[in-house]
């Protein structure tokens, strides 16, 4: 009789897993409990597939975990994987139930360096966003046309340059004032701080725009420091946080009351509104030019037409109007006895003509063309006439015409007349 191990699990009192049931409840523990999360690692086994996916294993000193960026992600990220490269990633846990193995899906990629500024930038932007310093209800208006502006900024720097040179193009009308500061580097955020509050002891400037060009993450870190968040969500002057290009963003950029994407797009946002008044303002122009010359003309027109009227009923006038008319009546009066002449002679010449039909002299000449006439006719149908044209005349032996072939016979004597004679003929045929 065989003996049971009491150690050994008896399957009557234990739930049996299927392969892909444990390799599943693994899955949704792991993504229910750990879920999106940051890792750091050194990049190995780097594949990239034809589709544009890249796998990855990520490894330290204690272990490794598979990783995998796919296309559309890898499409969005500054930095790619390299083999041997350190990199910190963003993503989800998730289980590729096939083989059985746990990896991460990597969202975001970033260099190890810029990966721990990463992390402190959104941690300090958590923070200060749940002390309500980047809500929008507390932000101010941006004054449409700002009469004095204060920019912090490098004064050697290219940032400066195009702020200035963007205004002047746009043809800004107002007081730009420089306060100095640097803008990358351990010193920078202190210098800052210090030009706002130079900004708020002045108490008369309309904006304030702080800002420079574009540059690393570290480059500028230094518009991430809190304390100059905090000056600037505390400042009393509205503030524009102008830094880097259009796709960096700052802590200060959320704590301003406008960010813009480059400081001269900041140049533009301040110049909109005088740009906006001159417009209107060359509009006004032209449109009070327009009512001028209009009321003008409007004026010149009354006073020409009360002038006609003025001479209309002058006496001067009048007589110039009789006798424009006396000439008219006689003009008319001369057309009329022409044409009566006209008329009378047309009737005259129809009368003459009437009585040279029944003239005797003129009858007896048309009735003298009409037979001459008959005569030219009588002769072009004669024999005569008809030979002298190059035809012929055919008679038999009594003299009588034959018209046709059949009337003749072969042996029979016949006669041809010619114009010019006569002879005899035998029909032979």
């Amino acid at each position: 009789m065989a003996v049971k191990n009491r150690f050994e699990p008896g399957l009557e009192s234990e739930r049996v897993w299927s392969v892909g049931d444990l390799t599943h409840r693994i899955k949704r523990l792991l993504e229910g409990e750990i879920g999106n999360c940051w890792v750091r690692g050194e990049v190995s086994n780097l594949r990239r597939q034809a589709s544009g996916h890249h796998y990855f294993s990520l490894k330290d000193q204690n272990g490794q975990v598979r990783a995998v960026l796919f296309r559309g992600d890898a499409s969005r990220q500054e930095t790619l994987p390299e083999d041997g490269a350190q990199v910190v990633v963003f993503g989800e846990i998730s289980v590729y139930e096939p083989q059985g193995s746990y990896q991460i899906i990597v969202r975001h990629i970033m260099l190890d360096g810029a990966g721990q500024l990463r992390m402190e930038f959104d941690r300090l932007k958590r923070k200060l966003a749940d002390e309500g310093l980047f809500d929008e209800d507390r932000k101010r208006r941006i004054p449409e046309m700002p009469d004095r502006i204060g920019f912090i900024t490098s004064p050697t720097g290219a940032a400066v340059k195009d702020f200035i040179s963007v205004l002047r193009r746009r043809g800004w009308r107002g007081e730009l004032l420089i306060f100095p500061a640097k803008v990358q580097g351990v010193e920078a955020p202190a210098e800052l701080i210090d030009g706002l509050r130079i900004v708020k002891k002045l108490n008369d400037l309309d904006l304030v725009v702080i800002g420079r060009g574009g540059g690393s993450v570290e480059d500028l870190w230094a518009f991430n420091d809190e304390t100059l968040v905090r000056e600037i969500a505390a400042c009393s002057v509205p503030v524009i946080s102008a830094v880097g290009h259009q796709i960096d963003f700052v802590l200060t950029d959320f704590a301003a009351d406008l960010r813009a994407e480059t400081p001269s797009a900041a140049a533009e946002i301040v110049s909109h509104g005088f740009l906006d008044a001159a417009d209107r303002w060359r509009r006004c122009l032209t449109e009070l030019d327009a009512a001028i010359w209009r009321t003008l003309e409007n004026g010149l027109g009354k006073v020409q037409l009360l002038a006609v009227k003025l001479r209309a009923s002058s006496p001067s006038s009048r007589v110039e109007n009789l006798s424009l008319r006396v000439d008219d009546l006689g003009n008319r009066l001369v057309n009329c006895l022409r044409e009566g002449i006209s008329h009378a002679r047309r009737r005259l010449s129809v009368r003459e003509t009437g009585f040279a039909m029944v003239d005797p002299k003129n009858r007896f000449r048309l009735e003298r063309i009409r037979l001459d006439g008959l005569e030219k006719r009588l002769r072009s149908g004669s024999v005569e006439s008809t030979l002298r044209r190059g035809f012929a005349l055919v008679s038999d032996s009594n003299g009588s015409p034959v018209a046709k072939r059949e009337a003749l016979e072969s042996g029979q004597k016949a006669r041809i007349r010619f114009a010019d004679g006569e002879v005899a003929a035998r029909i032979e045929e």
